[in-house]
């Protein structure tokens, strides 16, 4: 048969279809008793029309697919085939059953190379997404144990199989299509001598699943982020700072932007309220900028509310009760609560002229839009911040960054591409542009902000979803899906984050809350 003479369809069975499916399990199935009673598929059809899927070539019917919902708690457990069964061969249907159970996946053995199975197999996956379960179960046989009975038991027939040093029709061909095996099933099927009464119980998770309860919770999976690129000027009082920060909260809320993202130390163009002899004693000068924080903080926290918009508050200079200062970003969330992530790693500049100290505490946020990490400029340098953040479940990283030159924002460019890919998040860039030489240390200025996405077909092949023009004053908008997050980490061409060799290494974030006095003794 050739290629060309093929004119396959997939649809749903129907009753009609009996009298060529009896003629299909009879041929496929002589070993196991061939075909169920019409009555039995009839049932079936009726009572779970959408999981009865079939393959024909022009009227022909040439592949088949037959399921049940069932009760996941019950069948990922050990269990027979007869318990599926009822009297007079009636298939037991959970219509409020939170998996599907895959009874049968047959091909015409003439149509077989074609790879049918796997096309009813994706049907059956798609199906489950579409219904929100919560995984496909399946009791399959191993037919080839029968010729290595005497030399292996089944678990090390199973593993063989695993290992692709045998081959099992079955088996090797439910494994080539995502399906993991749970547990090893004694007397599943008696009458199966070749498998003499042993199945595998496969499960196929629907990673995709949201239990009934969570779905009454207003869950986003679609995120529009802002990010201002900020243009550096000077500033003839806080009001109009402010005023400029409102301006484009307003604008990223008018665009339903569920993220506004400013940049680095974007207030510290208030130095320039000072004379310029006040700002040659650069520490004094910042710790002056760092007087205005509670305001900003307020402020912006109440945009977040009143724009109903989470603000990711770049970065701003704090004062610690011990008198210390701390580069901070702050998390307005749009339902008023106020939380802080401070620059871990300090630069050698931040450290020379401002005496700025890093923090000791790295966490995800929880959002309504998806739970994020905050890594400002230097620190998303440093891999292992990212990595804790990712194995706390991070769907989006924003880096709010303030460089100099190229080269410096390159190494954050491409730091923050890396992590992306690593991770398998996205990540936001945010920047300030602008020179301002009336202002001490605000002489140079460079930025491209952008947003990166993991490296997979789902995204752009460049992974790079959005980013401004460079050194221009400019809003930056992006779409981000979560979906494809969780597809891309359990089904993506790589899985980096499920492939780590915890076997060989692992990472873990120091308590330092003792530093604080927040770590509580037993």
């Amino acid at each position: 048969m050739s290629l060309e003479d093929l004119h396959l369809t997939l649809r749903n069975l129907v009753p009609e279809d009996y009298a060529q499916l009896k003629t299909l399990m009879d041929r496929v199935y002589m070993d196991i008793g061939g075909a169920w009673p019409e009555p039995t598929i009839a049932r079936l059809i009726q009572e779970f029309p959408d999981g009865q899927l079939v393959i024909e070539d022009d009227g022909r019917l040439v592949g088949v697919a037959l399921t049940v919902q069932a009760n996941y708690d019950e069948f990922s457990n050990p269990h027979r085939y007869e318990d599926l069964i009822g009297k007079r061969e009636i298939i037991r249907n959970d219509p409020k059953g939170d998996a599907m159970y895959g009874l049968d996946v047959l091909i015409d053995p003439a149509y077989r190379g074609y790879r049918l199975g796997r096309r009813l197999y994706e049907a059956r996956k798609e199906l489950c997404r579409s219904l929100n379960l919560r995984a496909i179960l399946a009791g399959g046989r191993i037919p080839n144990y029968h010729q290595y009975s005497d030399e292996l038991n089944p678990a090390e027939y199973l593993d063989k199989v695993s290992r692709k040093e045998i081959y099992d029709p079955i088996l090797s061909f439910q494994l080539a299509n995502d399906f993991q095996v749970k547990r090893l099933l004694r007397k599943y099927l008696p009458e199966d001598e070749k498998s003499q009464g042993y199945a595998t119980l496969l499960e196929w998770n629907n990673i995709l699943y949201e239990p009934a309860e969570r779905l009454l919770e207003t869950r986003k999976t679609q995120v529009r982020v802002g990010a201002v690129q900020w243009q550096m000027r000077e500033f003839s009082s806080v009001e109009a700072v402010l005023q400029q920060i409102e301006y484009y909260v307003d604008a990223m809320s008018d665009y339903q932007s569920d993220f506004a993202v400013f940049p680095e130390l974007f207030n510290t163009p208030l130095m320039g309220l000072q004379d310029r002899a006040a700002q040659q004693d650069q520490i004094a000068a910042i710790r002056f900028v760092a007087g205005f924080t509670e305001r900003f903080k307020a402020e912006m926290s109440r945009m977040a509310v009143s724009y109903n918009i989470n603000i990711i508050g770049g970065s701003m200079i704090e004062e610690g009760e011990d008198g210390r200062l701390y580069n901070v970003s702050y998390l307005c969330h749009r339902d008023g609560t106020l939380e802080r992530q401070a620059k871990l790693h300090i630069t050698p500049q931040e450290r020379r002229d401002w005496v700025i100290e890093g923090g000791n505490e790295l966490q995800v946020f929880d959002t309504d839009a998806g739970r994020i990490g905050i890594l400002i400029c230097y620190d998303v340098e440093f891999p292992e911040l990212s990595r804790l953040l990712a194995d706390q479940d991070m769907d989006i990283l924003f880096v709010p960054f303030w460089t100099d030159t190229k080269n410096s924002y390159l190494r954050v460019r491409h730091c923050s591409q890396a992590r992306a890919i690593e991770n398998e998040c996205y990540v936001v860039l945010c920047g300030s542009v602008g020179n301002v030489p009336s202002i001490e240390n605000l002489d140079i200025q460079y930025a491209q902000s952008s947003v990166f996405s993991p490296s997979d077909f789902a995204f752009p092949h460049d992974a790079v979803l959005a980013e401004t023009t460079p050194n221009t004053e400019m809003i930056m908008f992006s779409d981000l899906d979560l979906t494809r997050l969780t597809i891309v980490r359990n089904e993506g061409s790589v899985t980096n984050l499920k492939d780590r060799r915890k076997d060989l290494f692992d990472l873990r974030l120091r308590d330092w809350s003792w530093k604080s006095g927040s770590r509580q003794e037993d």
